[in-house]
């Protein structure tokens, strides 16, 4: 069994499955899709909270998407720590400020890769809030649920995640 958890690749078909029985889980034990965004939203929403005080929960936004530690904030959390633990047990852990794929395209400044990461990251993240969920959110949950606007979401992630591969590395990729 520890042998699975040593592997630097895992089966995709096992990973599948597991994803499969979790979110099934999610729907049996709390009726509510496997999403991540969300998460991000009601953590934005307590760093305002730090600053602004008991104002924050007046708003609209932050009355749909409470500011508390709920099950999604666990899960990224989870996800964080789960990562850790893979590349930490498979021996492929290391810091790597620039990938040697990202050097060889724009060069080893790692304030460009952080600034596109941050970029990437924030663009990201109003997506999945602009486009009501992220790839966990649509792709996992959202199709499972045979969804057509996730189904439509999907499309939109592949194909732009596509092009902007084709776009930053060339055809080549």
């Amino acid at each position: 069994m520890m042998e699975q958890f040593e592997m630097d690749l895992w089966s995709p078909y096992v990973v599948g499955a597991g994803i499969g029985a979790l979110n099934t889980l999610a729907f049996l034990l709390s009726d509510r899709p496997i999403g991540t965004s969300s998460a991000y939203a009601r953590g934005s929403g307590m760093i305002e909270r730090a600053f602004r005080g008991s104002k924050v929960e007046a708003k609209a936004y932050y009355r749909k998407f409470e500011p508390v530690v709920d099950w999604e904030v666990v899960l990224v959390f989870g996800i964080v720590v789960g990562a850790f633990l893979s590349a930490v047990l498979s021996g492929s852990f290391r810091v790597e400020a620039v990938p040697a794929l990202w050097a060889a395209r724009f060069g080893p400044d790692p304030i460009l890769r952080i600034a596109a990461a941050f970029a990437g990251g924030v663009l990201m993240g109003l997506g999945a809030r602009w486009a009501g969920g992220c790839t966990s959110g649509h792709g996992i949950s959202g199709t499972a649920q045979l969804a057509a606007s996730s189904w439509l979401a999907v499309a939109c992630f592949f194909i732009g995640g596509v092009a902007t591969a084709m776009v930053l590395f060339g055809a080549g990729v």
